[in-house]
């Protein structure tokens, strides 16, 4: 049974090429970094999604860092003035990392 949180990191990754593409031309690092911590997500929810327990919350809170390692990167090609994020995609995110928290942690 594939996760519907996974669904939801890669229709972020698709939202996410443009704004990749506009850090891109202003910073090659950062858009390398936004590219592999965002592809992270999906690949330790993927990963996570067919091991055993305790690998399995260890890829997940893999996937919760790397997360907020994309937030942070949003954040930092923001403060540069690289570029905006839309608010409609830092809203996802935001959400993103929450269901991931549930996911990891349980309802707490």
């Amino acid at each position: 049974m594939e996760l519907r949180v996974y669904r939801e990191t890669i229709e972020i990754i698709r939202e996410l090429a443009p704004v990749v593409g506009a850090i891109e031309r202003r910073d090659i690092d950062l858009a390398r970094q936004l590219r592999r911590c965002s592809a992270s997500v999906a690949l330790n929810l993927a990963e996570g999604q067919g091991a055993s327990a305790g690998t399995r919350t260890q890829r997940f809170l893999s996937a919760l860092g790397s997360a907020r390692e994309t937030m942070a990167c949003l954040e930092v090609a923001e403060a540069f003035a690289y570029c905006t994020p839309p608010t409609a995609l830092t809203h996802r995110l935001d959400r993103l990392v929450a269901q991931i928290v549930r996911l990891t942690f349980g309802r707490r």
